[in-house]
C-alpha cells in the first residue's frame, strides 16, 4: 500500500473500508488470473510505476504467464494506445524479471512455435516484416552512460550518448533513464529546463516528475524511459 493509502486508511478508516469493501465485491465473479490481468492494465492506464511493479509481481504469483500479460497489454491498446504500452513494457524490461527474458523458456517456446507456423504460412509480406524487426533488434544494444555513482542519491541530469540525449535520475540503488524528447512533439529538452527532478518542455510547457517519468503538468503521456543496468560501476542504457 502506498503511503498516501496508508494515510488515507488511519485518517477515514469506514470511508476507506467501504472504498477497499467495493473493491473486493467487484472481482467476486473473476477468477485470480483474470481480477490480475484487469489491475495491471489499470496501473498501465494511469501510470502508477509502483502500482505496475506490485501488481505485475501478483499476476505471475497467480499463474498468468508472460504472453499471457503482453496480450493482455495490446488487446487494451484502443484504450492505453502506443505510448502507455511502450512505457510499461520498458519498466518490465528494467525489472528484469527472468520470466520475460528472450532466454526463458517460455519465450523460447513461444518463438519456436511462431517461427513454425511462419515456415508453413509465410508470404513475402511477412518475411520482409520478420527481416525489419531482426534488424531492428540487432542494432539495439546497450550504452554506456555515466559512471554510477556520479550521480547523487535523488539528483538528475542530462547526459549525451552516442548522438543520444538522455535524462538520468537516481533513486537509492535504481537508475531510470528517459529519453530526453517530449513525448508531446519530440522537442529536444535541454539540461536548463530541469529544475530539481521536474522537466518542462520550453516549447508547450508540458512538465514531466523524473522520479517517475510521469507527465504532471499540460500533457498526459510520460517519457519515454530506457532499460538501464549497472555492470562494473558504470551505468547502461538500452536503445
Amino acid at each position: 500500500m502506498s503511503a498516501a493509502l496508508d494515510y488515507l486508511t488511519k485518517m477515514r478508516p469506514e470511508a476507506m473500508g467501504h472504498y477497499f469493501a467495493f473493491l473486493k465485491d467487484c472481482g467476486t465473479h473473476l477468477d485470480p488470473k483474470t481480477r490480475a490481468l484487469i489491475s495491471v492494465i489499470t496501473k498501465v492506464h494511469a501510470q502508477t510505476e509502483r502500482g505496475l511493479r506490485q501488481y505485475l509481481k501478483r499476476a505471475l504469483r497467480d499463474g498468468c504467464t508472460p504472453a499471457e500479460i503482453l496480450d493482455a497489454l495490446l488487446m487494451a491498446f484502443p484504450a492505453l494506445g502506443l505510448a502507455k504500452i511502450v512505457w510499461a513494457v520498458d519498466i518490465i524490461l528494467a525489472m528484469d524479471l527472468p520470466q520475460f527474458r528472450l532466454d526463458a523458456p517460455a519465450a523460447a517456446s513461444a518463438a519456436s512455435a511462431t517461427s513454425a507456423t511462419s515456415a508453413t504460412s509465410a508470404t513475402s509480406a511477412t518475411s520482409a516484416t520478420s527481416a525489419a524487426s531482426a534488424a531492428s533488434a540487432a542494432a539495439a544494444t546497450w550504452h554506456d552512460l555515466m559512471a554510477a555513482d556520479a550521480l547523487a542519491v535523488g539528483a538528475a541530469r542530462r547526459v549525451e550518448c552516442d548522438g543520444r540525449g538522455l535524462f538520468v535520475y537516481r533513486a537509492d540503488d535504481e537508475w531510470r533513464v528517459y529519453d530526453s524528447r517530449c513525448p508531446h512533439q519530440a522537442t529536444d529538452i535541454p539540461q536548463p529546463a530541469l529544475q530539481g527532478t521536474t522537466l518542462t518542455c520550453p516549447k508547450h510547457g508540458w512538465a514531466f516528475d523524473l522520479r517517475s517519468g510521469a507527465c504532471i503538468a499540460i500533457g498526459d503521456r510520460a517519457l519515454e524511459r530506457r532499460p538501464s543496468r549497472v555492470e562494473h560501476g558504470r551505468l547502461l542504457a538500452h536503445w
